[in-house]
């Protein structure tokens, strides 16, 4: 058998020095909210707030259609902010196994498909559900106009 040999050499580290390590990598990039990727997604935050906000206000819990509409509109900006916390606090570098760009592409992706079928949705609803001229009607018939004239506005 081989001697144990007389040099070892043995390494400690203390509890402290692992947590002092970890707590300093979870500070914002405020580079990310300055670079264009940062300001997109920033964008993307406001608008969906912005959609999801417009069709709260209606009455969309009496017609089935304006509940997915709510359910594309609130689901999206939630995994957008989930995105943007990982982005934010850089914790895509700790998950350098998960292909961000590609799961970028898929999420964008999905979302564009569900924001054209939310769209269809409540183009469809418009006419179904609210007298010509009401508040209701003229609500539901902004958030659509494009999808009935697609052209240019009469002016």
């Amino acid at each position: 058998m081989a001697e144990f040999p007389s040099k070892v050499s043995t390494r400690t580290s203390s509890p402290a020095q692992g947590a002092g390590a970890s707590a300093s990598a979870l500070r914002p990039d405020l580079g990310f909210l300055r670079s264009s990727f940062g300001v997109l997604m920033l964008l993307q935050l406001a608008l969906g707030l912005l959609v999801w906000a417009l069709i709260a206000d209606t009455p969309y819990h009496l017609y089935p259609a304006y509940g997915w509409v709510m359910f594309v509109a609130v689901f999206l900006w939630l995994v957008t902010i989930v995105f943007f916390i990982i982005y934010l606090f850089q914790l895509h570098m700790k998950l350098y196994m998960v292909p961000w760009p590609l799961v970028f592409m898929i999420f964008n992706v999905t979302a564009t498909v569900l924001y054209i079928t939310a769209f269809i949705t409540c183009s469809a609803a418009v006419d179904q559900t609210s007298l010509k001229g009401s508040r209701p009607y003229n609500q539901r018939a902004a958030a659509s106009y494009w999808g009935y004239n697609l052209g240019p506005p009469e002016w």
